[in-house]
């Protein structure tokens, strides 16, 4: 099950530099991240949302795929099949970019629009949906984050701990045993 974890910051770059080190801590397993959004709110109180996954691309290169599969198994039917693979590649991939694009994935938009509408200016949030984590690891690696929770999954004791991590920069090793809540 993914817990969703909803941290903000002072800083207008700040969440990005955490998306980033969280990134670098999935490609060593550290963490598996199902979706990651970043919300900045300018000067101005305008909302920019950084989507981590490109849905249209996912949905190109699915569709692409099982459009090539099929066109293929067409062409063989017309015994031509090099250009079913090719056409149906080419219309699974278009089709699979619109569908992708129309698709939510991930972190409800709702939610994340309406928590980011009350993030004060000048300031960033990270919207992390965590399938798996090594929290001891991904506690030590962010040590020195600053920042608050706003909106979590997680159970109390778990949001406190990171709460308490992510406040003073600092990690307490006070953790009882067995209990492993992911971090953001």
């Amino acid at each position: 099950m993914s817990e969703l974890i909803v941290v903000g910051f002072d800083s207008p770059t700040e969440a990005d530099r955490v998306l980033g080190e969280l990134v670098r801590m999935k490609k060593e397993y550290l963490v598996d991240l199902e979706d990651a959004v970043v919300a900045v709110r300018d000067g101005d109180g305008k909302v920019n949302l950084k989507q981590s996954i490109n849905l249209a691309a996912v949905g190109a290169a699915s569709g692409g795929l099982s459009g090539a599969l099929w066109g293929s198994l067409v062409g063989l039917l017309f015994l031509n099949p090099l250009a079913g693979l090719a056409i149906g590649g080419l219309v699974g991939a278009g089709t699979g970019a619109i569908s992708g694009s129309m698709t939510d994935y991930g972190i409800d938009d709702g939610l994340i629009k309406s928590l980011a509408d009350t993030i004060p200016p000048n300031s960033s949030a990270l919207f992390v949906l965590v399938r798996k984590v090594q929290p001891e690891k991904v506690l030590a690696e962010l040590k020195g984050v600053r920042g608050r929770v706003l909106r979590s999954s997680l159970s109390p004791e778990q949001e406190a701990r990171l709460s308490q991590a992510i406040s003073s920069g600092s990690i307490s090793s006070g953790a009882t045993s067995g209990s492993t809540p992911p971090a953001a």
